[in-house]
């Protein structure tokens, strides 16, 4: 692995790998965080809605963040400064009460803040990881050197959440001890990363913030109504995510109210649909240098509307066995199939989808596009979901985020036609 690296490289991977393995700890626990909120505290639909937003609406912030971050010369110091303090607030879960009896509507509003203040250091981290990574990897190792570290990041989620899941069905709010220590992980793994070897090698135009944004917004408009290929493929993108974010909540209610899993089987499913992805792609990694992303697209779309249609179907035939502690319900273990699927295309789509469409120094732009329309979408789509299943009940609901998947699969269709 280090034999043909230079120093440098060796060094950045050694720190980058070490980060690789404590979040991906930290990220296996969270992965839980809508099913505690559910099933541990008692939120209310609602709430795991604004719960599942959290993650996404930060992307709206991320082009006023990008103008930051590029004005900041000592982006390691900025690094730090933001990744400690979002992980401050997660501290306050060690005084979370033991038992359901002690918790209040005002437990449910600090869990939801602390994960906000948590995600919204995201669009300023990712960045910078990024521009660690860019000046110390070359060329020809960094894609190698990446995808080492994102297997062992994975390989971490997938050992933790399932461990996790058998600590949590043990003692419910555990959580509360164990979020804080993860809290002082996440502050090691940051530490690592801010010993990567940065140097500011580009002066930036020291334009008014204000009109810099403005530009970026103005710049936008113009690549979506230029580039027809790239404005048919977010078209689809936004029909696809408001479709997923949909089903996505209702899914964790769906798990919880109606199949009654316990968290061993959540972290079973989660795992299983994980292993499968991993091992999908390197063949999809092929594929998707050889096909245009639209076509790859209707792929990823197609899987996740037959993940949610056999998920859909166990509500009409509740057929499971008993494994250990796990509920194995025959139509989740055939979604897992599709779900695997559409988690090992959508990873890369995600990542390099929108590249396809433009020069290789316009894929910063194309890309801050393609989050702050997920951003938008994030606003509104996840309360649709919850709004329509509190009607009409999940099964129509779910019908319901494959009509929008359906949508964004015919743009595509069409846009390849013409």
């Amino acid at each position: 692995m280090f034999k043909n690296l230079n120093i440098n490289e060796k060094q950045t991977f050694k720190f980058h790998l070490l980060y690789s393995i404590i979040d991906g700890i930290i990220m296996g626990a969270f992965i839980l965080n809508e099913f505690v909120f559910i099933k541990s505290l008692k939120g209310s639909d609602i709430q795991l809605g604004f719960l599942f937003q959290f993650a996404i609406i930060v992307f709206l912030i991320s082009v006023f963040l990008n103008e930051l971050i590029k004005r900041i010369e000592n982006k390691k110091k900025l690094l730090r400064f933001i990744g400690y303090l979002s992980r401050v607030p997660i501290f306050f879960f060690f005084f979370f009460p033991n038992t359901i009896n002690e918790i209040s509507s005002n437990y449910h509003y600090l869990f939801l803040g602390i994960f906000l203040f948590y995600y919204l250091a995201n669009p300023i981290i990712f960045p910078i990881i990024n521009l660690l990574l860019k000046q110390n990897y070359s060329h020809k190792n960094f894609g190698k050197l990446y995808s080492y570290s994102t297997s062992i990041h994975k390989i971490m989620m997938l050992i933790t959440t399932f461990i996790f899941g058998i600590i949590l069905d043990l003692d419910n709010f555990s959580f509360s001890y164990i979020y804080p220590f993860l809290a002082i992980l996440g502050m090691i793994s940051i530490t690592f990363l801010s010993k990567i070897k940065y140097e500011e090698k580009i002066k930036v135009n020291k334009i008014k913030v204000i009109s810099s944004i403005k530009d970026s917004f103005l710049s936008m408009i113009y690549i979506l109504k230029s580039n027809k290929p790239y404005k048919d493929f977010e078209l689809s993108f936004m029909a696809y995510g408001i479709g997923f974010m949909i089903s996505y909540p209702i899914i964790t209610l769906f798990y919880e109210q109606v199949l009654e899993l316990n968290y061993t089987s959540v972290a079973f499913y989660k795992n299983a649909y994980n292993i499968f992805a991993i091992i999908l792609l390197p063949f999809f990694g092929k594929l998707m240098s050889k096909i245009d992303p639209r076509k790859f697209a209707i792929i990823t779309f197609i899987s996740l509307i037959l993940f949610i249609f056999f998920v859909a179907l166990t509500e009409k035939f509740q057929i499971y066995k008993k494994f250990l502690d796990i509920k194995i319900y025959y139509f989740l273990i055939i979604s897992i199939f599709f779900h695997g699927f559409f988690a090992a295309t959508m990873s890369l789509l995600w990542s390099i989808g929108s590249a396809y469409f433009c020069k290789k120094e316009e894929a910063a732009d194309y890309q801050s596009i393609h989050l702050t329309l997920t951003g938008i979408r994030g606003t509104f789509a996840p309360f649709i979901g919850i709004a329509f299943y509190e009607i009409i009940g999940f099964f129509y609901t779910f019908m319901m985020a494959i009509l929008f998947i359906l949508i964004a699969v015919f743009i595509n269709l069409i846009s390849l036609k013409k």
